[in-house]
């Protein structure tokens, strides 16, 4: 009895893909007069021009007028139109609170005066649907921007910029644009360690990003001065500032004092023990530095400026010995002066003095690591470090996030 023929089976219809979705932020504060026009028009962009579902949030931070009643009304009128009320001021408040309990595969804002042309929006959102980047930025300072502001706006924000790349090595060129994108995901996983409510929101949640080897995507806009701006720059100057120094001390100044702090004393006992076995000052000095300055350059290499691998190993330490001479010369002229004034000083006055001078000697000391001892390898040993690259591909989005043909 022969088997029956096996039947084909019938074809199944493909399953779609999930069609990603974006969620526009769009935080508001006193905006009773600009706010109907702006959504409106941002709701027909969004309806003719982006390829994937989408949602306009507006994120109300404790207005005074009637925006809460104006932006009620629009939720109510246009499909796609939410509203969050914040009880307290704040763009990274209202940033905090609408990206946080969003479930959208990208999350963006964009300030409600639509300053920036809206045709970058696509341009900024794609390279996060499709995985490529992480985090996406609207740039008024690079290379095809086209702005129109005047010189007083110009000038603050090329300074804060160039403030941000001397002190904190930021690589991405405008940390203050007010349109940005950032994957669902990555947004959760960087929000709670942003501690800023305010306008440095935006500057600390990229150095996270960047601090985590996520991908910055830069997108030069179109981009026009609203004359009727609420930001008080000379407050807002002064708070960003405030935000760099304390990004600034937790990170590579910090690291560095601490190194300091623990060869300092390495080599104070150093130098009482060669001065206890007979040593003048000045050998002992140049002893006690030659024996700590080795490993306060390898500490740094490794924990301050985060340079790893054996490239360029001796280089970096024979430039290293360099700034060590620089450090002899000044705690030995500090001895010679100290000498003169009292022949026979105390080990305990020469201590004070070579510590003194070699805390003068700190600063220039860092400096010379930073902007050339470690300068050129410390970022390329970033951009390779295969930690960050690891942490990078494990945030890729799932093929199902593709954007559309």
């Amino acid at each position: 009895m022969s088997a029956a023929p096996l039947l084909p089976l019938p074809a199944r219809p493909p399953i779609a893909p999930a069609t990603p979705r974006v969620d526009v932020v769009v935080p508001v504060f006193d905006e009773e007069r600009v706010l109907a026009q702006s959504i409106n028009r941002l709701h027909r962009f969004l309806s003719e021009g982006l390829p994937f579902a989408w949602r306009i949030v507006i994120a109300d931070n404790a207005s005074t007028d009637r925006t809460p009643e104006v932006a009620r009304a629009l939720a109510g009128e246009l499909t796609g139109v939410e509203v969050v009320h914040l009880p307290r001021k704040g763009r990274g408040r209202a940033l905090r609170a609408a990206w946080g309990e969003s479930d959208a595969d990208v999350v963006a804002y964009m300030d409600v005066d639509l300053s920036t042309d809206l045709r970058a929006l696509l341009p900024l959102v794609a390279p996060l649907v499709s995985g490529h980047s992480d985090v996406a930025i609207g740039t008024r300072l690079a290379h095809g921007s086209h702005v129109v502001r005047g010189a007083k706006r110009e000038l603050i924000s090329r300074t804060y910029n160039r403030i941000l790349q001397f002190t904190l090595r930021a690589r991405f060129s405008d940390a203050q644009c007010g349109f940005k994108a950032v994957r669902g995901d990555v947004a959760r996983r960087l929000l709670p360690d942003v501690r800023d409510d305010g306008w440095f929101f935006d500057t600390e949640l990229l150095m996270l990003a960047q601090r985590a080897g996520l991908r910055i995507h830069e997108v030069p806009v179109d981009w026009v001065d609203d004359p009727d701006s609420r930001v008080a720059i000379v407050k807002t100057a002064v708070d960003d500032l405030k935000g760099v120094t304390r990004l600034l001390m937790v990170t590579s100044v910090a690291r560095f004092m601490a190194i300091g702090l623990c060869s300092t004393t390495a080599y104070a006992l150093l130098f009482l023990l060669l001065r206890a076995v007979g040593l003048g000052a000045d050998t002992a000095n140049a002893l006690a530095l030659a024996m700590t300055a080795v490993a306060n350059t390898q500490a740094n290499r490794r924990l301050t400026f985060s340079v790893r691998g054996r490239t360029h190993f001796v280089r970096q330490h024979l430039m290293g010995a360099l700034v060590y001479v620089l450090t002899l010369g000044l705690t030995t002229g500090a001895l010679s002066v100290l000498q003169a004034l009292a022949p026979n000083p105390s080990r305990a006055l020469e201590l004070a003095v070579l510590v003194a001078a070699g805390a003068c000697a700190t600063v220039t000391r860092y400096v010379a690591l930073k902007t050339w001892v470690f300068a050129r390898r410390r970022r390329h040993s970033a951009d390779n470090d295969p930690e960050r690259i690891s942490s990078v591909d494990s945030l890729h989005l799932p093929a199902a996030a593709r954007p559309r043909p």
